[in-house]
């Protein structure tokens, strides 16, 4: 299997791009195509004495930077790192693509390039967030800030289609993000999408507080783009910050640091479990293709896990699974508000 990673999208590219890829083709079976500037990857290769492994280089003179519009820049930029790499997927070259670069050029292309899976209006961003229950997806986190209640019930159907494939859930719990429990509570949006989703086959537990989400009292919660990037940066905060308020504390006396010697094994399992990076990435759901975005400050092990991702998402057919399950379930909640 072949991954298409775009490495000149991060904060610190191609450094940690090429680290990372380092990293995936040692721990799984799979080939890294890096696309980008073909002399700066020469060269980071050499550092990590890379002769021998499963890593091409496929160049691609331009980079789309942070300030670009998106949507205008990938049709001006063709030889950009993430249009070439999304068109190596397209051009069946590669069964995914990974970046760490622009999360709207990397949308844009793969709207532009692989298009949209039929009946999909809108393409949503997935996460992987830890619970008390184990793991729950949160969809969308940052792709659609203004949304109709039809396109949160195709990002249901997307998420269920996810947590049956990936996650391994025969029938996963699907909450709407709200501000309250009763049917009643939340705004237009919610309100509607609540009645949408409960005469859906979905196996729908009904609203879902903020922190209920952690609790893992859904499987699968679904919001619009613009809460659930709100959300998900405030967890990112949150987590940053108890790390640091921890380190402090530890540092202030010599018991604090016997203590921290004698937990460490439970504090290395915490920081484990709401990093970032051990999650690697978060996948594009809703076009015809893997297509996998990271943090623009990922680290080696976020982008290994990234690749890791676009790997299962590939080996599951989650995309066939997709383009089937949204025709069959579009028409099933039809016949059900008919």
């Amino acid at each position: 299997m072949k991954i298409a990673l775009d490495a000149m999208g991060g904060d610190k590219s191609p450094s940690v791009e090429v680290a990372g890829a380092v990293l995936a083709v040692k721990e799984y079976h799979v080939e890294i195509i890096l696309v980008g500037d073909e002399k700066q990857l020469k060269q980071e290769l050499e550092k990590h004495g890379a002769t021998g492994l499963p890593i091409s280089i496929h160049h691609a003179s331009q980079r789309i930077e942070m300030h670009e519009n998106p949507a205008s820049i990938v049709r001006r930029k063709k030889d950009a790192s993430i249009v070439v790499a999304t068109a190596l997927v397209r051009d069946g070259k590669a069964s995914a693509v990974v970046s760490a670069g622009h999360t709207g050029a990397t949308m844009a292309s793969a709207l532009f390039i692989l298009g949209p899976i039929k009946g999909v209006e809108r393409p949503a961003i997935a996460t992987i967030l830890p619970t008390l229950q184990g793991k729950a997806m949160m969809l969308d986190v940052g792709a659609n800030v203004d949304c109709k209640p039809e396109h949160l019930y195709q990002f249901a159907i997307m998420g269920h289609v996810y947590a049956k494939k990936v996650m391994h859930l025969e029938n996963p719990r699907m909450g709407l993000l709200s501000i309250g429990e009763e049917d009643t509570k939340g705004n237009t949006l919610t309100k509607e999408t609540f009645r949408h989703l409960k005469h859906s086959p979905l196996n729908f537990v009904g609203n879902i507080e903020g922190r209920e989400v952690y609790a893992g009292n859904a499987d699968v919660v679904v919001c619009d783009g613009f809460i659930g990037n709100v959300a998900l940066k405030i967890s990112e905060g949150v987590a940053e910050t108890i790390g640091k308020l921890l380190a402090r504390e530890i540092k202030k006396s010599i018991f604090g640091k016997i203590g921290y010697l004698l937990l460490k094994p439970a504090f290395t399992s915490f920081k484990k479990k709401v990093d970032y990076a051990e999650y690697g990435g978060a996948p594009l759901l809703g076009v015809n293709g893997v297509s996998i975005i990271c943090h623009g400050r990922s680290s080696p092990i976020a982008i290994k896990n990234a690749i890791a991702m676009a790997v299962e998402l590939t080996e599951s057919q989650t995309i066939n699974y997709l383009q089937k399950d949204i025709a069959e379930m579009m028409a099933s909640y039809a016949e059900g508000m008919g």
